[in-house]
């Protein structure tokens, strides 16, 4: 029998009289025709069916296992599905474990590819991060009969987001609306117009029957309006990624091994290559030294001068005796990474819980790992409408995208602004489970003087400075719950908080305290002092007391303003029946009484506050909803000056 060429389709399976044998493998193509492709879209658009027919048509299946596929359908009276070649090469790969984002290779006479099916369905946009961030270009399945769905639309812009401009938009299932041009001009027009929105113009727009085979090796003659590439001679025209070997270095650290008396450093080449004889600079920390030899894998006996290109595992050994670390990227010291501790970056969100102002949260970029603080929220993005604004509450909901400024608690090494996005792409952790992924748009500089002094050492290793924030108001008017909801709010943002409150203070520090005027102001001056000396070790201090006179509680924001610390007044407010009505530890009755003297709003005056920062009406706001108000102040309070700008736009 003679032998198929990669690129001539075989007949369909049912249009056979008998499974044919499997054509002879084509010849490998060189390694740097390797493309790594990512297939997005909608759930139900035809994506298994899509890689499926591209498997079997360019002969990348198994021999034989289009056939016995092919006779499980007829013992079951269906028709043939190329999706089934995709699940069984799948059950292969897995093991009987289902992958959530899954690689497959196929190949033609001239070019490798690997295409990264990406689940559709918005639960599984996190393998959109992973996947789409590995690939060199994607191909954007619409249905020709449903059109542009909410889900597609977020995949293109979250491939926008990740900086993959190579970009081909198949659309599939021509046959089901009778190859009408019309339809697929419409489709064209939409998605376009929405894709020049978000700065991509994709290299191609394709009209595909996958199912048939209409348009994948050859343009279809059931089309013959359609004048432009087939889809795997338009995919033939993508450039392959990573940057050429003649970009600057980036090795990146993977791990450190120690064979005999040497170290090796092992890592993966980004970008560039690295030679015997090169100097290099380990980022972050600036360590230099020069290559001592060079050991690629598999076998690390293979030793070779380089260069060693970009895409390759490799592994080092250097002139010096140096301390090297996995994260660490090594780089040409003439051009090397970006290094920093606050960058801005814009995010794509898919957690149902949202990323708010203020929260710690792990940061992976590479093989770096790092604490990020998000001390800006600037501008947030619906990744469907294309519709936001600025001032947006502070928290970035499923599905959004926002530009954003992340504070690490230590330095970092990146390339910014797509330079080489492996290096500039990241994933936000939440729960062991990705919360959404970004791009780093730029470092913003440290302004002089930042990292001088105790406090500021205390904030870099906290990622937050200290701050006071003063409650007052009547017994029972909920400062309490409030306060102990504001700190578990902020310690769940990875905030140093703690409460203190008279309960705190008259069992210790004010244990020989009464109630009289003067001990009540000698009480606040004692707390405002215990206050201050907290918030200088970093504690963003919740101060939940009565403090009744307005004289006391001047004298503890001037005590702060004059040791340097922020400070905040927050009334929790309720009218003396309301507070008198809930009284949880009956103090009211026991005032009323007269068993206790003095007590503030019965027998002893209360003097609002004239001008608070934030009044809290707990008669009228719910708590969460006030303590979410709390939390914003204090988080505002905690950012350095130099951190508190409002950004740049998206």
């Amino acid at each position: 029998m003679s032998t198929l060429s990669p690129t001539t389709p075989r007949p369909a399976p049912e249009a056979q009289a008998a499974p044919a044998a499997q054509p002879a493998a084509p010849a490998k193509p060189a390694p740097q025709d390797h493309l790594d492709l990512v297939v997005v879209g909608h759930v139900d658009h035809g994506k298994s069916t899509l890689i499926g027919r591209l498997l079997f048509d360019t002969n990348s299946v198994e021999e034989g296992k289009a056939e016995r596929i092919e006779a499980a359908c007829k013992a079951e009276g269906m028709e043939f599905e190329y999706a089934f070649l995709l699940d069984a090469l799948l059950e292969e790969q897995a093991q009987n474990i289902t992958m959530d984002t899954t690689r497959v290779p196929f190949r033609t006479a001239s070019r490798v590819f690997t295409i990264i099916d990406a689940p559709g369905h918005k639960e599984f946009l996190k393998n959109m991060i992973t996947g789409a961030a590995s690939a060199d270009a994607a191909v954007l399945l619409v249905d020709a009969l449903e059109g542009l769905r909410e889900q597609s639309r977020r995949h293109c812009f979250l491939l926008s987001l990740l900086g993959l401009r190579q970009i081909l938009v198949a659309v599939n299932k021509m046959d089901l609306v009778d190859y009408r041009r019309e339809v697929f001009d419409g489709i064209r027009a939409e998605l376009g117009e929405y894709l020049s929105r978000l700065g991509v113009e994709p290299a191609h727009f394709v009209p595909i029957s996958a199912k048939l085979g209409e348009g994948l090796l050859r343009r279809s003659a059931r089309m013959p309006w359609y004048t432009g590439p087939a889809l795997l001679e338009a995919l033939g025209g993508f450039r392959s990624s990573p940057p050429a070997t003649g970009g600057p270095l980036r090795m990146v650290v993977q791990d450190v091994y120690r064979f005999d008396t040497r170290r090796i450093v092992a890592g993966l080449v980004e970008s560039g290559s690295v030679s015997v004889g090169d100097p290099v600079e380990f980022v972050p920390g600036g360590k230099r030294s020069r290559v001592k030899s060079i050991e690629t894998w598999p076998e690390l006996a293979a030793r070779a001068q380089g260069p060693v290109g970009a895409g390759s595992s490799v592994a080092v050994t250097l002139e010096d005796e140096l301390f090297v670390e996995r994260g660490q990227i090594g780089s040409d010291p003439g051009d090397k990474p970006v290094e920093g501790r606050i960058f801005t970056a814009r995010v794509f969100w898919i957690h149902k819980t949202p990323l708010r102002i203020g929260e710690l949260i792990p940061l992976r970029i590479g093989t770096q790992r790092a604490e990020a603080r998000v001390i800006g929220i600037h501008r947030k993005l619906d990744a469907v409408t294309l519709e936001g604004g600025s001032g947006t509450g502070g928290e970035v909901n499923v599905h959004e995208v926002a530009e954003v400024r992340l504070r690490v608690r230590r330095a970092i090494a990146f390339d910014a602004a797509g330079r080489i996005p492996a290096l500039g792409r990241f994933v936000l952790m939440r729960d062991r489970r990705i919360g959404g992924g970004g791009v780093i748009d730029a470092l913003v500089e440290e302004q002089a003087g930042t990292s001088e002094g105790p406090a500021a050492s205390r904030a870099a290793i906290l990622g937050h400075r200290g701050c006071i924030v003063w409650m007052t108001g009547l017994s029972g008017a909920g400062k309490s719950t409030l306060a102990k909801g504001l700190e578990a709010r902020l310690l769940g943002s990875g905030v140093l908080a703690m409460v203190l409150d008279g309960d705190v203070l008259r069992t210790g520090l004010s244990k020989n305290l009464g109630f009289t005027p003067d001990d009540r102001s000698e009480n606040i001056r004692r707390a405002t002092e215990l206050a201050i000396h907290l918030a200088e070790a970093g504690v963003v201090v919740i101060a939940a007391f009565i403090s009744p006179y307005r004289a006391d509680r001047a004298m503890a924001a001037e005590r702060a303003k004059e040791r340097g610390v922020p400070y905040a007044e927050v009334y929790v407010n309720a009218p003396l029946s309301v507070c008198e009505g809930r009284d949880p530890k009956q103090l009211y009755k026991k005032a009323r009484e007269g068993r206790i003297p003095n007590f503030t709003g019965v027998d002893a005056p209360y003097e609002a506050p004239l001008a608070p920062d934030i009044e809290v009406r707990t008669d009228r706001e719910p708590a969460h909803e006030a303590i979410e108000r709390l939390a914003k102040l204090a988080i505002d309070l905690s950012l350095p000056d130099d951190q508190s700008d409002s950004g740049a736009n998206i």
